[in-house]
């Protein structure tokens, strides 16, 4: 029996994530007014070149992520055989992986989120699926393993059940 969990996207969470970087956007953005001297006349081009960069990657993950609001397919998908995912841009970049290559599972606290993060001993078998930055993401030098990470903060899930899930897949 090939026994397969399907987890998309929350609306709800999509909806509090947009209205972070929303808020975010705009406090970079009042930055950027204030680096270029809206309300004192003096010209910061350090801040200013800061917060205009930050500002541009904002307005375009929003504007990604509101792109990616109607994709009605599953963002994490797991069964029998292997598990795959589309919640970090290092996952989505490896595509599926083999439940035979995994040796570790464990959940990290990266930043504001925690993720699950599944530790991967066949590196070869994996190489050119992603491109050159985001495979020094993953891979791990010294070990010769890679290292990818899946979030929970915009499935229907929490990080410590899509752990849970990862985990029982992984000992079939």
């Amino acid at each position: 029996m090939n026994e397969e969990i399907k987890l998309y996207r929350n609306a709800k969470k999509t909806r509090k994530l947009l209205l972070y970087a929303s808020a975010i956007s705009i406090l970079v953005a009042i930055m950027l007014l204030y680096g270029i001297g809206t309300f004192d006349g003096i010209f910061k081009i350090k801040l200013s070149v800061a917060s205009g960069a930050i500002l541009l990657i904002m307005l375009a993950l929003i504007f990604k992520m509101l792109a990616s609001i109607r994709d009605k397919s599953p963002l994490i998908h797991i069964d029998t055989n292997g598990f795959s995912g589309r919640t970090t841009p290092v996952a989505k970049a490896f595509g599926r992986l083999d439940w035979q290559d995994v040796t570790d599972a464990q959940l990290q606290k990266v930043g504001g989120d925690t993720l699950v993060a599944i530790t991967i001993d066949n590196a070869a078998k994996y190489e050119g699926r992603a491109s050159k930055f985001l495979w020094k993401m993953a891979y791990d030098e010294q070990n010769s393993k890679l290292n990818i990470m899946y979030s929970a903060s915009e499935i229907e899930i929490n990080a410590e059940e899509l752990y849970k899930l990862f985990l029982k897949y992984w000992k079939k």
